[in-house]
């Protein structure tokens, strides 16, 4: 089976692209989410990654 990327509509916070990258990697959004905030903190450019993946990945649209 082909599994694509998409934000999640269940496990989000604020755009869902944890929660989507979660489900994809078949672990848990929260170690998604404390990596995500420790690169925003520490490099700043997880910012925009983050930003940009919100523009770019899809909404699921089974859920």
């Amino acid at each position: 089976m082909h599994k694509k990327l998409f934000r999640s509509r269940r496990n989000y916070m604020v755009a869902g692209i944890c929660g989507g990258l979660g489900e994809y990697f078949n672990i848990d959004p929260t170690i998604v989410r404390l990596i995500a905030a420790f690169s925003i903190l520490l490099a700043g450019t997880g910012l925009l990654v983050y930003l940009i993946a919100w523009l770019v990945i899809p909404l699921d649209p089974n859920r």
